[in-house]
């Protein structure tokens, strides 16, 4: 009896492999075991709650963020608050080099360059006012070099028939009249003037001066050099002393202008309007601002963006620059943060009041908050 129940046991099981067997036939089910997402919901201990452990995007577009994510992402967020802000016009600038503190060396007639005392000026030496940057030797040819060493000659023969003059004159003093003594001393001394004259033109150097102090901001000479006349040597400017030249087209603007900011890689200009031109130039009304706060980390001639304030009101929220992102249709967007781990894409118009901030005028109400530090992050989201 007892072998009987074993056997049947045996056949039972048996039977249970084949069918399980069949059931399967050749399907490859390796692939089916169950796996954890990203986003799925992760028990962290023994009775702790479940939380999702990586951001994604709902069905609405609105963002699911978790905490512990916006903490990673670095996300700032501030409430926003409507009220009257300056309206701003915006143009397009260069800077340039204050007009009292900074200046060119030019050659003031053709010559070779010689170097000065302590040889020629490298970019960013500091100089002096008045201090000697080069010399130049004048260059002329041939032909007046020998024109003028025959006139030189000629003086030398007339001063030498003055000066036996004056002395024969001398010993006759007496008999001959004062007069025609005097006239003869004065003679000689106009000759010896004009020799003195004529042979510092034929060998004297022109020294190149720095014409304000400040650092050497372009070196256009080398020793040996031939150059002309007006030609442009050097280039002097004080690096605390800048202002910013922009072009206005519409002339409505100049009323009202007062403060300004410039936009610059890394940071910022601070700026002070000081006047506009009533000449037109390139079509536009030149501006001139200064530019506030001492050496500030630009060159002369490198452009920037002008945003200046006028009289004018507008209403609005105002937010970081760093706020604003392009949404899906590409237009000026916002994320808001309507809850506490859920962003919403808000679509707003903007215009900016000065280099780091901007005012919004349309798409935000009084009370909401707007993410001003790692808006860009969000949009990455999947």
């Amino acid at each position: 009896m007892k072998t009987t129940m074993t056997f049947g046991i045996a056949a039972f099981a048996a039977l249970g492999l084949c069918a399980q067997a069949l059931a399967h036939g050749d399907e490859d089910h390796s692939k089916d075991k169950p796996t954890v997402s990203a986003q799925a919901p992760v028990a962290t201990g023994s009775g702790a709650t479940a939380e999702l452990v990586a951001a994604q995007r709902l069905a609405d577009g609105s963002l699911f963020v978790p905490k512990l994510v916006q903490h990673q992402l670095g996300l700032r967020t501030v409430l926003v608050a409507l009220q009257d802000n300056a309206a701003t016009v915006e143009f397009s600038g260069k800077v340039v080099a204050d007009a009292n503190a900074g200046g060119v060396v030019q050659a003031s007639q053709a010559g070779r360059i010689e170097p000065g005392p302590k040889g020629l000026p490298t970019l960013g030496q500091k100089v002096s006012k008045g201090q000697v940057l080069a010399n130049l030797q004048p260059q002329v040819s041939s032909l007046e070099r020998s024109a003028n060493l025959a006139q030189l000659a000629e003086l030398e023969s007339q001063l030498a028939i003055a000066e036996r003059k004056v002395r024969r004159y001398e010993q006759l003093e007496g008999s001959v009249p004062q007069a025609a003594i005097e006239a003869a001393r004065i003679e000689w001394d106009s000759l010896k003037k004009r020799r003195t004259a004529l042979v510092g033109g034929i060998q004297a150097t022109e020294a190149l001066l720095a014409p304000v102090s400040g650092v050497v901001s372009a070196v256009h000479a080398v020793i040996g050099q031939v150059v002309d006349a007006k030609d442009v040597l050097f280039e002097v400017l004080d690096p605390t002393r800048l202002s910013v030249e922009a072009l206005a087209y519409d002339a409505t603007v100049l009323e009202g202008l007062s403060s300004a900011s410039a936009v610059i890689p890394g940071g910022a200009l601070e700026l002070q309007y000081v006047g506009g031109g009533r000449q037109l130039r390139e079509q536009a009304i030149p501006l001139l601002f200064r530019v506030k706060g001492g050496k500030a980390a630009v060159a002369v001639g490198q452009p920037v963006k002008v945003i200046a304030k006028t009289t004018q009101v507008v209403k609005g929220a105002s937010i970081a620059q760093a706020a604003l992102v392009k949404g899906n249709t590409n237009q000026t967007s916002v994320w808001i943060h309507a809850a506490a781990e859920r962003f919403v894409l808000r679509k707003v118009e903007a215009r900016a009041i000065d280099a780091g901030h901007v005012v919004v005028t349309s798409g935000l109400a009084d009370g909401e908050r707007v993410v001003v530090e790692g808006a860009g992050l969000l949009a990455q989201v999947k």
